[in-house]
């Protein structure tokens, strides 16, 4: 099942690419990923299969992984309005959403949820 990590960086050139090439040494693929600065610190989330390795990889590189979670990865349609079903669906499931990014190749999300079991179940 593939998993999100988080990993808080310094906000600072480089930071991103140490991240990259330590999974990239280390024959990890990243599948999917967002971030945002959140004021002196980068917060990325990456989609990847071996959360043990990926966790290991950046530990080793200096990087702190603050969490890791399980997510749901959903295929949708390129067309307006998908994503909305998909959000009304998990709405009238009672799921909240909170995480939301998108994966590559193709068009997937990726969904973290405060009740994963019925964000499934609705889906």
């Amino acid at each position: 099942m593939p998993k999100d990590l988080t990993v808080v960086l310094e906000n600072r050139p480089g930071a991103l690419a140490r991240l990259a090439e330590a999974t990239g040494a280390a024959g990890i693929n990243i599948e999917g990923g967002c971030g945002v600065t959140i004021e002196d610190r980068g917060v990325i989330h990456v989609l990847v299969e071996d959360a043990d390795a990926t966790r290991r990889a950046l530990e080793e590189a200096g990087l702190e992984v603050s969490d890791e979670r399980d997510v749901l990865v959903v295929d949708l349609e390129d067309r307006p309005g998908s994503l909305g079903e998909v959000a009304r669906r998990l709405a009238d499931a009672g799921v909240n959403v909170d995480l939301l990014y998108a994966t590559w190749p193709g068009i997937r999300v990726v969904i973290g949820a405060d009740d994963l079991a019925s964000a499934r179940a609705a889906l």
